[in-house]
């Protein structure tokens, strides 16, 4: 007796599997109809399969707990998220817009500053951007490109419209998860792979080579490429790891690196310095270059920022993207796309509302029961306010801090996160879940990952899908349903009808 589908109350939300109980989606009945026949003993059988080859491929990611740092196993759902592709394919293109119009946007921050002089994007806000780089003005990377990797989150409200959540353009991470959850899922179900027509994600690694070597300012020989980590005690360590073995590039810390009388940055080896042209670096701008910003940093190395500036060696996220990588610039972005591509945004912003505007943080401070409030550059989920679960104390709390700094936050109404099936110790229950696609962008073309990172909120009725706050993931498959003859079926039964 397979999974009783009919017992999966999915009604609240949109739901990425299903339209209705034991009703599922085109793309998702191939799925469906082989979860209904396992057993509940072989899901189980599964499940703690997925655990083990976790644990023995050494899948891990750090949580900062109590002073501490904890490796812990990474939390995975076996059952896909699955999203049609022609669906996907309107989402690829309005992200490789969004990539497009923000890098245009960097660049012009960092040069005339036309979109300001036109008053397209408030000076205010730039004014008081803590992660705009004076350092970086009258700077022009190669291809004009600053954000060259970027995550963007999106989310899917209540009537299944998709929107843009928010961009990480600094240090996005998690694309190692995306590949290594593929990796698994095809251990647990390998039937399915042989059956259903799923497009790959394994071509990250080298879509990613491609993009860094790319940016390289010698041309004609191979570059020479490494990927800059704090240590091992960064949150993200694993995938730093993970990435320069796909690659095959050297994996440095700061005291590896030294720049020259020349400007040249040069890496340690046994064989003597060696010439780099290519930094993929992992760390924040703040500690890249202890001559540049922090003088008392450690994790990065001295002349880098010198390096960048004459064309020595290319960085890549560039120093200064972050500019664009802030919740309060988020809401311009459909603006940015018009003023600069002269186009439509293909994929909608959540709405939201500045409280640096006085009508607008009038209309927060009087819902802040009902909203979503942000900080402008927080990151991992903290600091945030969610209205309807929050207490009487800690609206009070961001009631005082909106006033006090206002240009600060912004907020949005709380979206019915679309849900997924998702094996708990209660059974099969919907939970919510979010999707970050990785652009790549490389001047000539850009990549975007066929799907993308699916975090899942594990906790029950929780919306907060980060890690580092007990969120898991799932594999994201994109498939095609006109290449399955079940989908074409009309009078298929429903999945889980087991009477």
């Amino acid at each position: 007796m397979g999974i009783d589908w009919q017992r999966y109350r999915c009604e609240k939300f949109h739901d990425e599997l299903f339209a209705a109980p034991a009703q599922p989606r085109a793309a998702a009945r191939r799925l469906a109809g082989y979860l209904d026949s396992l057993s509940a003993a072989e899901l189980a059988e599964r499940r703690l399969a997925a655990e083990l080859a976790i644990k023995v491929m050494g899948v891990t990611f750090t949580v900062y707990t109590e002073g501490r740092n904890v490796d812990r196993a990474w939390p995975f759902d076996i059952i896909p998220r699955v999203i049609a592709r022609t669906e996907w394919e309107k989402t690829e293109a309005g992200l490789k817009q969004r990539a497009a119009a923000l890098n245009l946007f960097i660049q012009d921050l960092y040069g005339p500053q036309k979109i300001v002089k036109d008053k397209v994007f408030p000076a205010e806000v730039l004014a008081e951007s803590v992660n705009f780089r004076p350092q970086c003005q009258g700077m022009k990377p190669r291809h004009g490109i600053w954000a060259h990797i970027c995550g963007s989150d999106l989310v899917r409200d209540g009537d299944g419209t998709l929107y843009v959540l928010e961009d990480n353009l600094r240090v996005p991470s998690g694309v190692s998860y995306m590949v290594e959850n593929r990796l698994v899922t095809k251990r647990v179900f390998p039937e399915l792979f042989e059956t259903t027509n799923i497009l790959p994600v394994d071509d990250y690694p080298t879509q990613l080579y491609d993009t860094l070597a790319a940016m390289s300012p010698r041309t004609g020989d191979e570059p020479n490429i490494v990927l800059l980590t704090p240590g091992i005690y960064n949150s993200a360590y694993f995938e730093h790891c993970w990435l320069a073995q796909q690659m095959g590039i050297e994996l440095v810390e700061g005291s590896d690196l030294t720049v020259g009388d020349d400007d040249v940055v040069y890496m340690r080896t046994i064989y003597g310095p060696r010439r780099v042209d290519v930094i993929y670096r992992r760390i924040d701008d703040l500690f890249l270059d202890p001559e540049a910003f922090n003088p008392e940093s450690v994790l990065g190395a001295k002349g880098l920022m010198r390096a960048w500036l004459k064309g020595k060696v290319a960085l890549v996220n560039a120093p200064g993207a972050g500019v664009a990588d802030d919740k309060v610039v988020y809401t311009f972005v459909p603006a940015m796309i018009k003023y600069y591509l002269g186009e439509e945004a293909i994929l909608p912003n959540v709405p939201s509302f500045l409280c640096m505007d006085p009508k607008q943080r009038k209309h927060v401070l009087a819902n802040l029961e009902t909203l979503v409030v942000k900080p402008a550059n927080e990151s991992g989920g903290y600091g945030m306010l969610i209205g309807p679960r929050s207490t009487k104390a800690e609206r009070e709390k961001f009631r005082k801090l909106i006033e006090a700094h206002p240009r600060n936050y912004m907020a949005q109404p709380t979206l019915s996160l679309s849900t997924a099936p998702t094996i708990t110790d209660d059974g099969i229950e919907p939970r919510h879940l979010d999707l970050r696609p990785f652009i790549l962008s490389r001047g000539d073309s850009t990549y975007v990952t066929t799907g993308g990172l699916t975090r899942v909120a594990m906790v029950k009725g929780s919306l907060v899908v980060n890690s580092s706050q007990g969120g898991g993931s799932k594999d994201t498959w994109i498939v095609d349903p006109d290449d399955d003859p079940l989908a074409q079926t009309q009078t298929q039964r429903p999945a889980g009808g087991t009477a």
